[in-house]
């Protein structure tokens, strides 16, 4: 589970399914991210850091790891 991604978007009150169609992907590869069972493009982090204005190294963390 990628903690900080999830906080992130909670804070800024979007749904998984908001935050796909910003970044022009399905909700289940969304999911996916979040999950921590992907990674996704540099482009897609890009957009992440972007939208939320935290550094994508920081979103990208994935718990237990």
């Amino acid at each position: 589970m990628r903690a900080n991604l999830k906080k992130a978007r909670m804070d800024a009150g979007l749904t998984q399914q908001q935050v796909a169609d910003k970044l022009g992907i399905s909700l289940r590869h969304y999911k996916f991210i979040e999950a921590g069972n992907t990674v996704g493009r540099v482009e897609l982090w890009d957009a992440l850091e972007d939208l939320f204005g935290i550094h994508q190294r920081v979103l990208r963390e994935v718990e237990g790891h």
